[in-house]
């Protein structure tokens, strides 16, 4: 009976998810997968398991900050017109700065492995790479399928154009 209930909680979870930000869930998606396949990597090689772990799980906290704020500051931007690509560049540094900032007190105080960090965080570059075959996934997972795309037709295409008549066409032959 509980396991029931729990079933129907995921279920309404996914779909909450869904219907939010689709890029967003994928994008956190491959953040996340990527951090588990480090880790599973990391607790073969690394000496201080813990030490290895915490730092990477706290790249990867940061990641999806990261990625959350970059939504954000699209949304934001595209809202502004002319001034969308200086908002862009400012929501890109500010991240940028609070990684460097971040890194910078790690590499002082030696509370984590900044080399690891960072490599946590760089799982966005990852994520955006294996997109597709996430996005792929979730389509399987929420039964769902992209639309095809339909060729234009020759109307539509030259909807904006002017037509030139059939003189006009013989002549520039």
């Amino acid at each position: 009976m509980r396991l029931a209930g729990s079933a129907g909680v995921l279920v309404k979870r996914m779909e909450r998810l869904k219907n939010k930000n689709r890029t967003l869930l994928e994008l956190q998606a491959g953040i996340v997968f990527f951090g588990i396949v480090c880790q599973l990597a990391g607790s073969l090689i690394a000496e201080r398991q813990g030490y290895y772990a915490g730092s990477l799980w706290f790249g990867i906290l940061m990641a999806l900050a990261a990625s959350v704020h970059m939504l954000r500051t699209l949304d934001r931007a595209l809202d502004c017109g002319p001034d969308a690509s200086r908002m862009i560049f400012k929501g890109y540094l500010f991240r940028y700065a609070f990684l460097t900032f971040v890194l910078a007190v790690t590499m002082v105080t030696k509370v984590m492995n900044p080399l690891i960090l960072f490599m946590g965080y760089m799982s966005l570059k990852v994520a955006a790479f294996l997109q597709p075959i996430t996005h792929r996934l979730f389509n399987k997972l929420f039964h769902e399928t992209d639309p095809v795309p339909v060729p234009l037709s020759d109307e539509e295409e030259t909807a904006g154009e002017e037509k030139a008549s059939p003189e006009e066409t013989s002549q520039r032959s």
